[in-house]
């Protein structure tokens, strides 16, 4: 088999089982392909498992809704993708890299759309966020990071006076983003759409998501913010409070283009 003829045939990712092999096996190995079952069996268990020993990727800041394309060359990133398929969850968390723990306390579940294997081993992969977790334990299997998490949902405001003030901080804050996003040059407002798509419309149940509404995590995925202080907006379970800390970015950002 020619080189180019094995990459196309090793990024196809279509192999055949040799029944001669197969039949061997279980004859004189039966033993060991027991074994190896098992572990099999419990290793897609382990990964099917969407808060126990969670493989966790480590690499950038992902949001709920929020598309997040990927390019995995890593041999343990490219085993730990696919797994993830294999296994039919299609998940696996996204948190951005700590010196003294290894990765951030705070992350967010992304599902894999599509996946296109290239012929040198390497894969694009679309994903898009989902669920915002906490860490609760750390581990590590076959060279990449997994941990035991809990997700994070917003608080529920059941005041009607809170509820009425919040949605004139939501719909005030909303309408600054769009404000900022429509002052930007034509050629960064181009950049952002290709990479993240519109922004998200004004939704009228602010709460009926567990994570908000979906522009607040469009809009801190494009502002060009430090990721610690982005993690922490994604960390918080108060819309009222994530909405204040987009409100001082905006204004921050808006007195800049001023000058």
């Amino acid at each position: 088999m020619q080189a180019r003829d094995k990459q196309n045939y090793l990024a196809s990712r279509k192999y055949n089982i040799t029944q001669l092999v197969e039949e061997l096996i279980v004859k004189y190995l039966p033993t060991e392909l027991s074994e190896r079952k098992r572990i099999n069996d419990e290793e897609t268990a382990e990964h099917s498992s969407l808060t126990k020993n969670v493989p966790i990727f480590v690499c950038t800041m992902a949001y709920p809704t929020v598309p997040c394309p990927l390019h995995v060359f890593e041999p343990r990133y490219r085993l730990m993708i696919r797994r993830s398929i294999e296994t039919g969850t299609k998940q696996f968390g996204m948190c951005i890299s700590d010196l003294q723990n290894g990765f951030a306390d705070y992350g967010c579940m992304l599902y894999i759309r599509n996946l296109d294997y290239l012929p040198d081993g390497r894969s694009v992969v679309d994903t898009v966020g989902l669920k915002r977790f906490r860490v609760l334990r750390r581990g590590m299997k076959d060279g990449y990071f997994t941990a035991d998490i809990e997700y994070l949902e917003d608080i529920q405001v059941e005041d009607e006076g809170e509820m009425k003030k919040l949605r004139e901080l939501h719909d005030f804050v909303y309408n600054q983003a769009c404000t900022w996003f429509q002052s930007l040059r034509n050629k960064f407002r181009s950049q952002i759409l290709q990479h993240f798509g519109p922004m998200p419309q004004r939704e009228e149940n602010i709460q009926e998501m567990a994570n908000g509404p979906a522009w607040c995590w469009w809009l801190l995925a494009v502002l060009p913010v430090d990721p610690r202080y982005q993690l922490t907006v994604l960390s918080m379970k108060s819309l009222k409070e994530r909405l204040i800390k987009i409100q001082d970015i905006l204004a921050y950002f808006s007195r800049d283009q001023s000058k």
